[in-house]
């Protein structure tokens, strides 16, 4: 029964912590430098998560060019720089990633 209690508190307590933020900032106007900053969030958290899983192969670090993950990051980022298409990035990054694995067996 206290493994529910938790739950639902930790539940309520994450609601009633992002109801708050657009509760208030639908009353509050904020700086246009804040707001500017606020667009690069997704990203920044997106590539904290995806960049660590970069060096990893069998769960083993692996910072070589035998590390098909790796590889397939490095063109997905240079895919990425070049078309600003997120569309495009994704495709290369899991051709290249599921190309190597297929070809090579990495």
């Amino acid at each position: 029964m206290n493994i529910w209690i938790i739950m639902i508190a930790i539940g309520l307590l994450t609601f009633a912590t992002r109801l708050s933020f657009i509760a208030l900032l639908e009353r509050i106007k904020l700086p246009v430098t804040f707001q500017r900053a606020l667009r690069f969030v997704p990203i920044a958290i997106l590539s904290a998560i995806i960049a660590p899983e970069l060096g990893y192969a069998n769960n083993v670090p692996a910072l070589t060019f035998g590390n098909p993950r790796l590889l397939a990051g490095l063109v997905a980022t240079l895919v990425a720089y070049r078309t600003k298409n997120i569309i495009w990035t994704i495709l290369a990054g899991m051709v290249v990633f599921w190309g190597l694995k297929l070809a090579f067996g990495l």
